[in-house]
């Protein structure tokens, strides 16, 4: 029966065969989120710091892992997530070692990548369909994950369940993971996520809510705002972070820059993995939810090149440690399935569900990092064009300065974080090539790289172009001084012989001579453009004496818009 406080409603769909039992599901989401500078506050501090300095009042705290923490504590399956990758990448997930941090404690240099944690959150209970029954998942942990010199931050959280029939899991896989909901029946019953969704303690009680029934809530932020509305458990678990159309206060603001779907990673340990039709693997390998006995989610034709594709079968057969282990991937996705029974698929220390959490988790960040990276540097230059007003001198300034930092973070993302391979070992290559050729990373890079180059050419072009009027203007100033300066200074002629006046008279012609000189030489620039053109046409043989008049005459008159 469902709990008192659980949300209840008519139109659950009948029940199916159970079919195969997963005996042990993982589900790993990963959600990107861009952080939004706040420009009133003026702290120019990392996001991490002001999060740490929260204290008590956040449930983030700073995680001490292995490889920050004691050194009793790092351990063989540690030792072998480092050694998968290759040294850059070694660098940037880990850093420098304890005394390269310490010596670059002021600055971070020697942490690229830090994380927080909060322990509240012990288990989720999920609602799939109106009038269906909850099913309780076990929250491993919960993360924040910040990078160095990158304004984006990653939300993980890791779920597992015992004992569940092929087609919740599916469901579970579909519907968990969704930012807000999608659409709403005619009912008003939200499709495609969670109908409910419940945050609990280890104790049981009740910390957050899901709101995804409350349709007119999200219509009316989207006609306001033009932005959507972050569920309501997501909020919660996210604060004090707050989305950057909200009206809520914080300093830590975030901005959605994905697709409403979290990437999703998912382990999957059966009795036996040959019993699964190809359908079953399709809706895993493509997460699209339970579907008819047999039964694809799309046409054959559009799955004709599933397997050569998304499954990796390098260990999908009977023999090996882990015999049957087959791996999916999609890009937003990445599945693996293999025996219950094999120890070594089971294992946590050296085995299939170690790699898992470990090393291809870390493969799964990098790549969607990497994406996430990229679009927020996208959107950076839309907002700074959007805030473009070439009409006021401030907002060109503005414009400008955001572009060149742009450009520099740009740079410095390159050398620090983009890689086209991040391991040598087979297994950890193939997947990460896999995940990142279905993201489009390189098509991606290439695009925001030639956009980024394209606004600093043009603010180079418009640099030199402003540097070239200036010398025009002082070319013209000096011509037509010239002619003033010769005759005055002739032999060292005075026209007026007042050297020998008194004081006051001779302060009193300064300052005349001064203010006159003054004037005329920034009318002369003032005049500097049409004079430039009359000395063009000065040069020019071709021009009788009348039409290079007439073009002096031309400095005078009145310029028509």
């Amino acid at each position: 029966m469902l709990d008192q406080s659980a949300p209840t409603a008519t139109g659950a769909a009948p029940a199916k065969p159970a079919g195969p039992t997963v005996q042990h599901l993982r589900q790993v989401l990963l959600w990107p989120l861009r952080l939004m500078p706040d420009r009133d506050d003026g702290d120019e501090r990392a996001p991490w710091h002001r999060l740490r300095d929260l204290g008590a009042a956040s449930p983030w705290q700073e995680q001490v892992d292995e490889y920050t923490g004691d050194p009793a504590q790092f351990h063989e399956r540690h030792y072998s997530e480092f050694v998968t990758f290759l040294p850059y990448v070694q660098r940037f997930l880990y850093g420098e070692g304890r005394a390269a941090r310490t010596q670059a404690d002021g600055d971070d240099q020697g942490a690229p990548m830090r994380v927080f944690r909060r322990r509240d959150v012990a288990r989720a209970r999920v609602w799939p369909h109106a009038g269906a029954e909850p099913t309780e998942l076990r929250v491993v942990h919960v993360d924040l994950y910040f990078f160095f010199d990158v304004d984006v931050v990653v939300l993980n959280v890791e779920f597992a369940a015992e004992q569940l029939p092929l087609r919740l899991a599916q469901e579970l896989l579909y519907r968990t993971g969704r930012a807000y909901p999608p659409g709403w029946d005619e009912a008003g019953r939200p499709q495609h996520c969670h109908y409910a969704v419940e945050w609990l303690t280890a104790d049981g009680r009740v910390l957050a809510r899901s709101d995804a029934s409350a349709r007119e809530v999200f219509l009316a932020q989207v006609a306001e705002h033009r932005s959507p509305r972050i569920s309501s458990h997501w909020a919660w678990l996210l604060e004090p972070l707050v989305p950057d159309h909200s009206g809520a206060a914080g300093q830590l603001r975030y901005r959605q820059i994905e697709y409403y779907r979290m990437p999703t990673m998912a382990y999957l340990a059966l009795d036996d993995p040959r019993a699964l039709s190809r359908s079953d693997f399709v809706r895993l390998g493509l997460v699209t939810g339970a579907g008819g006995e047999g039964e694809l989610p799309y046409a054959e034709c559009h799955l004709a090149d599933f397997e050569a594709r998304h499954c990796y079968d390098r260990f999908w057969s009977p023999q090996g440690a882990a015999p049957d282990t087959r791996y999916l991937c999609s890009g937003r996705s990445l599945v693996v399935v293999g025996r219950a029974d094999a120890h070594f698929f089971r294992c946590g220390d050296r085995g299939v569900l170690a790699q898992f959490r470990h090393p291809h988790f870390m493969i799964f960040l990098i790549a969607h990092f990497q994406k996430a990276s990229l679009l927020m540097f996208s959107d950076r230059l839309a907002q700074a064009l959007r805030r473009l007003n070439v009409r006021d001198a401030h907002s060109v300034k503005r414009f400008k300065r955001e572009i060149r930092s742009c450009f520099e973070s740009f740079l410095r993302f390159t050398h620090r974080y983009w890689f086209h391979e991040v391991a040598e070992q087979a297994q950890a290559r193939a997947l990460f090539q896999m995940t990142a050729g279905h993201l489009g990373l390189d098509a991606l890079y290439a695009d925001v790289k030639e956009r980024v180059a394209d606004m600093n050419a043009y603010l180079d072009a418009d640099s030199l172009r402003r540097q070239a009027n200036t010398v025009v203007r002082l070319t013209v100033v000096t011509m037509f001084g010239l002619i003033g300066t010769v005759t005055t200074g002739f032999l060292g002629m005075n026209l007026l012989a007042e050297a020998d006046a008194p004081m006051p008279r001779r302060i009193v012609l300064f300052a005349v001579v001064f203010v006159l000189t003054t004037l005329l030489t920034f009318y002369t620039i003032g005049k500097s453009k049409r004079l430039s053109d009359f000395l063009d046409v000065l040069s020019d043989e071709r021009l009788s004496a009348w039409q290079k008049a007439k073009v002096l005459f031309a400095v005078w008159q009145r310029e028509t818009p």
